[in-house]
């Protein structure tokens, strides 16, 4: 997520400077590959490259691309296959054992269809869309690629492409994508030939609020922010200096827990972190969030303390289910054996990621499926 971020940050200060720029996007792979579906790189014409599409084997060859294959404004799809024994022969020697399409085009930045525009207007709205992008064109279709169609959950749509029909089906598959939050690939098959569809699922940046303001938090907010998500901090004391020690973080709430209620709302987007330090605290922030539908709430501290928490929430008649608990984590953090302020960031860090991803932790070389869910094909018949 912090590369989008810097992604955008150079698409805005490069208008500036009125260079070319080019955006190289993964828009499929097979087999195992360093980066995913979706990943970025920005390319300027005086050779600055921000971001990555690979491990840093593909990055100079793609620059090549654009001063030598993208002559016209049409977009291009270059594949490269690690699979095959030529990959050492030509140099890469990447040794992913996968395939990796990538599209290169080139940006107009006053046009609607700039997929960096669609991103930069989900993550300030905080609201997801999805960018659905042409990447394989086959026989008589009148559709290139590179062509898409954009829809945000605003229900902002733009497209163009000139099929009516068929951005009627775009449009149908890019809100079930929307709806289920996923990215898909889609291959419709028209009357005129076939095309392959990259559904691309533009999620914002995860919002992490972090009830405390001690030192031991501050390590939380740095690994936080170095990931790219959004941070706010919540002190229940109303310390001024507060704003000082964390001029990292995004959003910085002054508060006290009688007053909690009018302060704080929340979403099933935001992830909670309770390291209050305070006994009276937590109590009230727990009583705030349990009911939620948040889907992570860490609580700093003991299975004993816990415990006493949840005790003295029965005795003020504080009533919730065993379902509402699922998303209570304490003690927080992975068991990685952390014991310094540092290390115990990183493992509520890694818990937090865990659980935005449903995975369970644990070690690779252990784990018998595939590191990276396959890409599924969705396979259309269209009489268009």
């Amino acid at each position: 997520m912090r590369e989008i971020h810097s992604i955008l940050t150079a698409f805005s200060q490069d208008k500036n400077e009125k260079e070319t720029l080019f955006l190289a996007t993964v828009v499929k792979v097979e087999g195992s590959t360093y980066r995913q579906p979706g990943a970025k790189m920005l390319i300027t014409s005086s050779g600055k490259m921000i971001g990555s599409i690979s491990g840093g084997c593909l990055e100079k060859d793609i620059l090549e691309h654009t001063r030598i294959s993208m002559t016209e404004n049409h977009s291009i799809i270059v594949t490269y296959d690690t699979k095959a024994d030529e990959d050492i022969i030509w140099g890469f020697g990447l040794g992913c054992n996968g395939v990796v399409k990538v599209l290169i085009e080139k940006l107009d930045p006053d046009d609607q269809l700039n997929p960096l525009g669609l991103i930069n207007h989900c993550f300030k709205t905080q609201q997801p869309g999805i960018i659905a992008t042409v990447i394989n064109v086959e026989r008589n279709v009148n559709i290139k690629v590179g062509q898409r169609l954009n829809l945000s959950l605003d229900n902002q749509v733009n497209s163009n492409i000139k099929d009516d029909d068929l951005n009627l089906v775009l449009l149908k598959d890019a809100q079930t994508c929307l709806q289920n939050q996923q990215s898909s690939f889609y291959c419709y098959q028209l009357s005129q030939g076939k095309i392959d569809v990259f559904f691309e699922f533009i999620k914002p940046p995860l919002n992490l609020m972090i009830f405390g303001a001690g030192r031991d938090v501050i390590p939380v907010v740095e690994l936080a922010k170095i990931l790219g998500w959004k941070t706010t901090i919540i002190d229940c004391r109303a310390n001024q200096e507060t704003k000082e020690r964390f001029i990292m973080a995004d959003e910085i709430i002054l508060t006290r827990r009688d007053i909690l209620k009018q302060q704080i709302s929340v979403n099933e987007d935001v992830m909670v972190v309770i390291m209050t330090h305070n006994y009276l605290d937590d109590l009230e922030i727990l009583k705030l969030l349990i009911p939620s539908n948040i889907k992570y709430l860490g609580c700093l501290g003991s299975k004993q303390r816990k415990s006493k928490l949840l005790e003295d929430l029965n005795k003020q008649d504080f009533n919730y289910s065993p379902e509402m608990l699922e998303k209570l984590y304490a003690p927080i953090g992975m068991d990685i054996g952390a014991e310094t302020p540092e290390a115990i960031a990183l493992s509520i860090i890694t818990e937090i990621q865990a659980v935005l991803t449903d995975r369970n932790g644990g070690f690779l070389k252990q784990r018998n499926q595939p590191i990276h869910t396959p890409n599924k094909v969705k396979k259309v018949e269209l009489n268009i």
